[in-house]
């Protein structure tokens, strides 16, 4: 057998899956064990070339975590440490949010202005190959990591695209990315607010853009972008919703204890005075976007405008292991006011409305999506 700490490791997960019932079903998974013991032999021992048996354990680690969720993932030292420098706001990439699905990578949403949403690249697209390596297998770490690269070089992309018949190829050049910030602008008397993510200065931005517009009199309404926007901190979803609520609850977490429920509540006090507001959203609105319009929606305050949001429900936990590496384990989902679950359903808008031409671009003489919402603001 193989002496190897990395066999604890695994120990250690499934006793921790299956701690409930361990009892019950100890024989059956000491013979699990031994047969992972008895394979992993054999794979040293026969296998047509000589493997390092280091990189076998990490792709079972992986392989076990990416069949729990999309979202769940074993990270190595060195990708521990690019997800920490990633949450600092600077990194080197293409500029896409990624998550798994039936074992391809797919677009959450791609960042504005960056190689992926200057190439084309769109939420809902199925990433098949890079650099003509076929992605269908791999974890979403190593499929990460082979999108990552030095500034300034070159990478190819194949995409699968829903109601396209061919598959796209885009050459993209990596770049460094950037905090995803708010803006804000005058569009004739409305209030346009565009928030890209939700990083940890993002409401206090917010709230200074509103009391810029507040100075305005004749603002007649808001129309607030979540379009493309992956999401971030909860804590700043909250805040956001709270700008715009006078009071009631915002969202809920549950775990796996039925009792380990988290309720988390607006303050008294709506900044815009309960003018009318609009939230558009998109296939590209993931996590803490789809907490805020799902909240917005139930306590009736704004009205949502787009098409349906991405369905990412769930709360991920970054726990550092021993080995210097992490794991990022789905720990909870998240609830709407109502009860209702984000989880692969998503948020519908109010008025649907669907990208119009290949042009689309958001927040430009071709966005019909923020037309049709100017358009009803003003007959507001």
């Amino acid at each position: 057998m193989i002496k190897n700490c990395k066999i604890f490791i695994i120990f250690f997960f499934l006793f921790f899956f299956t701690h409930n019932s361990f009892s019950k079903n100890e024989g059956k998974i000491y013979e699990k064990l031994d047969l992972f013991s008895e394979i992993l032999e054999t794979i040293k021992k026969d296998y047509v070339t000589e493997v390092n048996i280091e990189d076998v354990l990490d792709y079972a680690i992986s392989g076990m975590l990416q069949h729990l969720d999309p979202y769940s993932a074993y990270m190595k030292p060195d990708d521990f440490k690019n997800m920490e420098s990633d949450t600092k706001g600077e990194f080197g990439g293409l500029g896409i949010e990624i998550s798994m699905q039936h074992g391809l990578v797919k677009v959450i949403s791609p960042i504005d202005n960056t190689p992926a949403s200057r190439a084309g690249i769109k939420a809902g697209d199925y990433i098949i190959k890079i650099n003509n390596k076929q992605v269908k297998g791999l974890g979403l770490i190593e499929a990460v990591n082979l999108m990552r690269g030095k500034v300034g070089t070159k990478i190819n992309i194949t995409v699968r695209r829903v109601d396209v018949r061919d598959d796209l190829k885009f050459t993209l050049v990596r770049e460094k990315i950037n905090v995803r910030e708010v803006t804000s602008e005058f569009k004739e008397n409305i209030g346009y607010i565009r928030l890209r993510g939700f990083n940890e200065k993002t409401s206090d931005q917010l709230i200074t853009k509103i009391n810029d517009f507040n100075k305005n009199k004749n603002i007649n309404g808001y129309i607030l972008d979540l379009r493309n926007n992956p999401g971030g901190l909860l804590n700043q979803a909250i805040k956001v919703t709270d700008v715009f609520l006078d009071g009631g609850d915002v969202v809920s977490t549950k775990g796996r204890d039925k009792n380990d429920i988290k309720i988390y509540r607006a303050k008294k006090g709506d900044m815009i005075n309960n003018k009318p507001l609009i939230v558009l959203i998109n296939r590209g609105s993931a996590s803490a976007a789809e907490i805020v319009s799902g909240a917005l929606k139930d306590h009736k305050r704004a009205i949502l405008l787009g098409e349906t949001t991405f369905g990412k429900g769930s709360v991920q936990t970054i726990v550092p292991l021993g080995s210097k590496g992490g794991l990022r384990l789905t720990t909870a989902k998240y609830y709407l006011p109502y009860g209702e679950s984000i989880s692969d359903i998503g948020v519908e808008p109010d008025i649907t409305v669907k990208e119009k031409g290949d042009n689309f671009k958001i927040n430009t003489p071709t966005d019909n999506q923020l037309e049709y919402a100017l358009k009803l603001l003003k007959l507001s």
